[in-house]
């Protein structure tokens, strides 16, 4: 696959001012992969800012459950492929195929707790979020943490 970065900055957005779209935004029906593919838009451009594509803990739980790697996804997303073309990739080249198991998946991503995340995961959040996400909000599930950061919830 050839790279393009031209049509790459037609989608991009420009996460030193911008935030990636939220977690809970599905691309290819996978909760994370439209988050991913913003982050890696930008690490392609330069444009990436405090966000970083790879390693990212939210984006290797999709990796590991689909079975594409980063560098896979970072091929197509170099070749300037819009969202739909990434939807139709992802369903192709991920080794699940039971959308039951997907919908499942996204529903336990959506839901994950703190508290059932690894250890030091809860460690690293447990100082993240007095730092990072505003007050008074309380932050429910792992996915609150970006949403009320990036002031998608008010």
């Amino acid at each position: 696959m050839k790279a393009n970065l031209a049509k790459v900055k037609q989608l991009a957005k420009d996460l030193r001012k911008d935030y990636p779209r939220s977690p809970r935004e599905k691309l290819g029906g996978y909760v994370i992969a439209a988050r991913s593919a913003d982050k890696c838009r930008a690490f392609l451009l330069d444009m990436n800012g405090e966000y970083n594509y790879w390693p990212c803990s939210l984006a290797s739980q999709w990796f590991s459950f689909t079975g594409i790697t980063p560098e896979q996804f970072k091929e197509v997303v170099a070749t300037g492929a819009t969202d739909e073309e990434l939807s139709k990739w992802i369903e192709g080249a991920s080794a699940v195929k039971d959308p039951d198991a997907v919908l499942k998946w996204n529903n336990t991503m959506r839901d994950m707790k703190l508290s059932e995340m690894s250890l030091q995961a809860q460690r690293y959040l447990e100082e993240y979020i007095p730092q990072f996400v505003p007050p008074p909000r309380p932050v429910y599930v792992w996915f609150d943490v970006y949403d009320l950061e990036e002031r998608r919830f008010s």
